[in-house]
């Protein structure tokens, strides 16, 4: 099996962008040609998710290398929720997409290794091929909390080398609040850059073959000059970025994430693609009856973007 950041340089040069869709759907901000959201129980909820979150991967499997699910829409539903997300992840698998289940779990020993083995995907279902709904969630890659110590975050580690897959370690994220705890100064420096050093080793003894580690991190968008600081610290660690779009982060403010080859960083954006058909500049050209349309154009307008405006221009054709 080929290594989990391995296959994700590949699939960021097939399709010449770093761009990363988040899969947030919100009942309230579904197209009306989706659902009426108003009189739904967690069943048809659930179905909804299902055939918005396809259609999504419909119009942007041929565009971008990832796809990010977020857990948490789906778990408000219960098990039809859940059944959802595992058809959802299955489904972007079987359309060649990378999939980094956005879950943010940590926990310490066997608890750490069971959530580990419940949302990686073992080694017989990291074939594109597979369209089933497996047994665990079998997500290419998730985020994790790091804040319980090495000790939690080392059964990820384990479980993702033994199936090829990948971490996300939350470091420096994108919300406002962020700094409350991650910004407080421990030995002469802020406690993210102290997660930073221990998630930049665990990349380090994870290489893979084009010399970045299987455990990433998430630095967000809205902390520009962080983002900057945290690439040159961390020359080993491939970069999940949030905030982008309705965060307010933008192409400029991400191009620090990235090394000299376009490499090193996947932007996620999730509201700004997935409802773009609100979006000022798409809703009188597409509205709700041509919202994939919508996702289409915003999704080709921010891989224009950073290719304008980052390092990833360099993976754009000459």
């Amino acid at each position: 099996m080929t290594h989990f950041m391995d296959r994700l340089v590949v699939a960021i040069q097939a399709r010449r962008n770093p761009v990363c869709v988040g899969l947030d759907p919100r009942r309230a901000l579904l197209p009306s040609t989706i659902c009426d959201a108003d009189e739904l129980d967690n069943r048809r909820v659930a179905d909804a998710y299902s055939t918005f979150c396809r259609g999504v991967i419909d119009v942007v499997a041929p565009l971008v290398p990832v796809v990010k699910p977020q857990s948490a829409f789906f778990e408000e539903f219960g098990a039809p929720g859940i059944d959802a997300l595992a058809s959802i992840i299955a489904y972007a698998r079987s359309r060649g997409l990378i999939v980094i289940l956005d879950a943010k779990r940590g926990d310490i020993g066997s608890t750490a290794e069971a959530y580990a083995r419940g949302l990686l995907g073992s080694s017989e279902f990291n074939s594109p091929e597979n369209t089933g709904v497996p047994d665990s969630l079998a997500a290419d890659a998730v985020t994790v909390n790091p804040y319980l110590g090495g000790d939690s975050l080392r059964p990820f580690v384990d479980v993702a080398i033994a199936r090829h897959c990948g971490l996300f370690v939350l470091v420096k994220t994108s919300n406002p609040d962020g700094g409350l705890f991650q910004d407080l100064e421990a030995d002469g420096r802020p406690v993210y850059a102290h997660v930073a050093a221990h998630v930049e080793s665990l990349a380090r003894e994870t290489l893979g073959g084009h010399g970045y580690g299987a455990v990433g991190a998430v630095v967000g968008a809205t902390y520009p000059d962080q983002l900057a600081q945290l690439r040159a610290t961390m020359p080993q660690t491939w970069f999940l970025v949030p905030g982008y779009g309705s965060q307010g982060g933008t192409a400029t403010d991400v191009a620090g994430a990235f090394d000299d080859r376009g490499f090193g960083a996947i932007v996620n954006n999730s509201r700004g693609l997935l409802f773009a058909y609100r979006r000022p500049e798409y809703m009188d050209r597409f509205g709700p009856a041509r919202w994939q349309d919508a996702v289409d154009a915003a999704t080709r307008g921010m891989i224009a973007e950073l290719r304008a405006a980052t390092p990833a221009g360099n993976l754009a054709p000459r």
